[in-house]
């Protein structure tokens, strides 16, 4: 897996002052995508020990709420492959700090459909490590800059948790607009 950027004091893009890992490759290609150059699967570096230690010495500081992981597109499959096993160690060392993931497809019709592009082997357990889901392609003619953490307004806000313990649609709680 390649990464464009790790920020590391980032309060734009989920709850709190968090880390962020913008992961390379996608395909769904949303018109006007801030981040074209994230669609090419080889942008960007190598997600490497180095990458993976900053991240956890970032999360090691108390006023670190957690990590968002966005792209590109975090479930494509080689990405959900890649992503597993550091978001388990994430859970694993940081049981306190919450994982937001954004992605492009939908949960119910994409993520959670057999057969669809993004399902894979691991789509059940990576979903299993994030808390809260920010799902929906981005549609220009839908955008909104007054939306909380998303850009257009078909994009949800899923307590991701709650959603699969109930098999309904939960939103985020803190869910302002």
């Amino acid at each position: 897996m390649y990464y464009g950027e790790i920020k590391t004091c980032d309060i734009a893009n989920g709850s709190g002052v968090r880390v962020t890992l913008f992961v390379s490759g996608c395909t769904n290609h949303c018109e006007n995508c801030f981040q074209k150059q994230t669609w090419d699967f080889t942008y960007g570096k190598p997600f490497t020990d180095d990458a993976k230690d900053l991240i956890f010495q970032e999360l090691d500081k108390p006023y670190i709420n957690g990590l968002t992981v966005l792209g590109g597109e975090p479930f494509e499959p080689e990405n959900q492959r890649a992503l597993l096993p550091f978001l388990k160690e994430l859970r694993h060392r940081y049981p306190e700090k919450n994982i937001w993931c954004f992605t492009g497809f939908r949960l119910h019709d994409e993520l959670l459909q057999d057969g669809s592009h993004p399902r894979c082997e691991v789509t059940d357990e990576l979903l299993s490590c994030i808390d809260i889901l920010v799902d929906g392609r981005f549609i220009e003619a839908q955008k909104d800059i007054s939306l909380q953490f998303r850009g257009s307004r078909n994009q949800r806000i899923i307590d991701l948790k709650k959603t699969l313990s109930s098999g309904r649609i939960t939103l985020w709680s803190e869910l302002r607009r």
